[in-house]
């Protein structure tokens, strides 16, 4: 059996966990530089709250219905997140943490379990250790146990945010109640070609024959077929701990941008970031891909939008190498007179580091390895970003907008929650 264990409305509950007098209250969690709306409290999404909504659009939107309003917290939620994840190793040794807010367990020789009791004491602990309240679907297969999931928090009130399906009459049931555009797996595109089919629903995909889902779906549509009908073909993704694929570092500017000098250094810094975290995660890359963008919002200036993708001669996670190629790549998309607003570098191709392909004839300096490892140790000793390549405004500091931040209860002693006692 798996189980699909997700955080309800992650961000805005552990906003709540810290402040419990926002329970029962609208809550709304804003992207980086307070751009949009990422996560709504059931509240908020009551009040008809959109998810992506603007936030400069919704600023009276969120005064009149009395939304509190934050600014993302990701040191917060990722702290919090590794203490749930922590939780959930407790109950199986086969974990597969889905993403931020989800994980996959999987259960081998739990057979005479309860399964609906053992859910339930998962849900308590995590509830009583972190305050994070979660839901969980169980089922034979992966597919199932997210349409499981879907079920116990749609019916919280029935289900207490725990639901099994472990018979043929529930899975039969679960698959009608589902639309198929909600079947993880089934992007838009499938989804529309299925519904042009006439196939509304989940179970009525499962009736689809093999020989047509592997033509139009290839055998991965096969395989979800397979997992709907209860015969298990996902299984935990043995890498569970396999880094990201891609690193993106991107930002909206305060101001817009018309000069090049501003440009290249807004691009050097994104560039910097992103082989910081190519080090942490201990990969390499093996292109990069710049891009600018101007406005859109405001109609009356010039518009343009532009991106480019550099191959590198070979794979690294130098600071110097990759903030090299993307500054270079600038003046190849920049237009003059522009006003860009928004520029970003995102490092692909990605390769564990110890066993990158190396060229014959072309290698990074081996100097890097040693001067990244220093910078890297003198940033986290002395504070991000203290040692800096040249092309970066040494004076300057990159901030977000962070208008509505919360403190970092869990990750900064200064900034731990406080208790008065009368």
């Amino acid at each position: 059996m798996f189980a699909l264990v997700d955080c309800n409305n992650f961000y805005a509950s552990c906003e709540r966990v810290f402040k419990p007098q926002l329970n029962n209250q609208p809550v709304a969690i804003l992207s980086n530089n307070d751009g949009c709306v990422i996560s709504r409290s059931d509240e908020a999404k009551a009040l008809g709250l959109p998810m992506a909504a603007p936030a400069f659009k919704y600023k009276m939107f969120f005064r009149e219905n009395n939304i509190h309003v934050f600014s993302s917290n990701y040191p917060l939620y990722g702290d919090m997140s590794t203490r749930v994840m922590n939780i959930l190793k407790q109950f199986t040794p086969n974990v597969e943490i889905y993403s931020i807010d989800e994980a996959f367990l999987k259960f081998e020789g739990f057979e005479r379990l309860d399964f609906n009791e053992y859910g339930n004491k998962i849900k308590n602990r995590v509830d009583q250790w972190t305050g994070m309240p979660i839901s969980i679907g169980i089922a034979p297969t992966k597919a199932l146990a997210k349409i499981a999931n879907k079920i116990a928090k749609k019916f919280k009130n029935k289900t207490n945010g725990v639901y099994v399906i472990d018979s043929e009459e529930k899975r039969i049931k679960a698959l009608k109640w589902t639309p198929i555009e909600a079947v993880w797996g089934i992007g838009r595109g499938h989804s529309k070609r299925l519904q042009e089919r006439n196939i509304k629903t989940a179970y009525e995909f499962t009736q689809l024959s093999d020989e047509w889902v592997r033509k139009n779906m290839a055998v991965i549509g096969l395989r979800l077929k397979k997992d709907l009908e209860g015969q298990p073909t996902l299984d935990l993704d043995d890498d569970v701990t396999s880094s990201k694929k891609a690193i993106a570092t991107t930002r909206s500017f305060e101001y817009t941008f018309s000069d090049i000098d501003n440009i290249k250094e807004r691009i050097s810094t994104f560039a910097s970031s992103c082989a910081e975290k190519l080090r942490k995660q201990h990969s390499s890359c093996n292109m990069i891909i710049v891009f600018l963008k101007s406005d859109k919002h405001k109609k009356g200036d010039l518009q343009h939008r532009a991106s480019i993708l550099v191959p590198l001669p070979y794979a690294t996670d130098s600071t110097l190498t990759i903030s090299n190629y993307a500054v270079k790549a600038v003046p190849s998309i920049y237009k003059q007179g522009i006003k860009y607003k928004k520029a970003g570098v995102i490092v692909s191709g990605l390769v564990p580091t110890n066993s990158r392909q190396l060229d014959l004839f072309i290698q990074d300096n081996p100097k890097h390895h040693l001067l990244m490892k220093a910078i890297d140790n003198l940033n986290n000793k002395y504070g991000s970003y203290k040692i800096k390549v040249a092309n970066q405004d040494l004076k300057r500091t990159w901030k977000m907008r962070q208008e509505h931040l919360s403190p970092r209860y869990t990750t900064n002693i200064n900034e731990i929650i406080e208790v008065n006692c009368c």
